[in-house]
């Protein structure tokens, strides 16, 4: 039946559930975010068995616990621990001041067997929804009627898979950089946030067109911050674009590295506290990088180009365009922006996440 909601549209009332926080349920899993849960929630969680906080191998590493199932930590949680004690578990912020949460116990495979797949599919879940990736779950309980249930399988190989997207609107848009342009709305078939591009000039299908794959920065783009050198880039290759007389520039609502502009501001803040990009990405319990930069192939695809020249420093882009049906003919550099402020950062980006700058 039509009206029955998909797989993909339950994963997304899913995600807004845990940021509202309300449970969800995964293979008969009761699951529910730290970072919004309440102390009548946990009562409520407590109550119906054995609590268990998932963290991913990433967080687990700075907090010195095991992380036997690999890439995540399954932690027994203590009977008197509180949200309070959660949220210290699950958020780094506080790390230098209170550096002592444990000692923590994880459970090894053994110990959960098909536990394994819902707490992997729970940290998947939260990373969509642009949360910490720290979930408190509940085992092989009747779930509450109302919440959104999924299976852990299916769910994580459809979070795992390319998203379709589909235009929504298009229009003319003069800008300071080329008043010959358009700003075409591409929706995500996923429910998530839609993407942007903006096609400079009339550039020819059937030849490799100046491109650019920006991922959103509303610091940088916005508010002229000086600890990246995204806002250059930006301005750089809309003016290039213009000077050339056409190009299209891919801009992707995938803020701070795509674990969102909530996360990215803890991890500013454990940068303050001395830690480099990198090192604050692992601690929140993300990796380098949680980008998908195959939605900027498939935004190409859709707007009928197959060959592109470019504007990039990461390698990674260029791969996963070749990789995703796009030539790139051409990598352009776009090393601009550098200052005192961020020389650090983009030399960590260099040296550990292989920018060529």
């Amino acid at each position: 039946m039509s009206l029955v909601p998909t797989l993909c549209e339950t994963i997304s009332r899913a995600r807004t559930d845990l940021r509202v926080g309300l449970p969800v349920v995964i293979d008969g899993h009761l699951v529910a975010a730290v970072e919004t849960l309440t102390p009548a929630r946990l009562a409520d969680l407590r109550a119906l068995g054995r609590v268990v906080l998932a963290i991913t191998d990433r967080r687990a590493e700075t907090l010195k616990a095991r992380a036997y199932d690999g890439d995540l930590a399954r932690v027994r949680v203590p009977g008197d621990a509180d949200v309070a004690w959660l949220r210290a578990v699950a958020d780094p912020s506080g790390d230098l001041m209170t550096p002592m949460k444990g000692p923590l116990f994880t459970d090894r495979p053994e110990d959960a067997g098909a536990d394994v797949a819902a707490h992997r599919a729970a940290i998947g879940l939260a990373k969509s929804a642009q949360l910490l990736p720290a979930l408190v779950i509940v085992a092989g309980v009747s779930a509450p009627p109302g919440l959104t249930a999924l299976p852990a399988g299916p769910m994580l190989a459809q979070l795992a898979a390319e998203t379709a997207l589909a235009p929504v609107a298009a229009a003319r848009l003069p800008l300071a950089a080329a008043e010959r342009s358009q700003l075409h709305i591409l929706r995500p078939a996923d429910g998530g946030t839609e993407h942007y591009a903006v096609e400079i000039g009339s550039p020819r299908r059937d030849e490799p067109v100046l491109a650019r794959l920006h991922s959103a920065c509303f610091t940088g783009d916005v508010l002229g911050s000086l600890k990246c050198d995204c806002g250059p880039q930006l301005a750089s290759a809309l003016a290039a674009m213009g000077q050339a007389g056409d190009g299209v520039l891919l801009y992707l609502n995938q803020e701070g590295r795509g674990i969102g502009l909530a996360n990215k501001m803890r991890a500013y803040g454990l940068q303050n506290q001395g830690f480099d990009t990198v090192e604050a990405n692992h601690r929140l319990g993300f990796e380098d990088d949680e980008r998908d930069f195959r939605l900027g192939a498939a935004m190409l695809r859709r707007m009928g180009f197959s060959a592109v020249r470019l504007m990039t420093n990461n390698p990674r882009k260029v791969a996963m365009m070749q990789a995703h049906g796009i030539e790139v003919v051409e990598r352009v550099p776009l090393a601009v922006g550098r200052n005192r402020w961020n020389d650090a950062y983009l030399s960590v980006k260099a040296a550990k996440s292989g920018h060529l700058l």
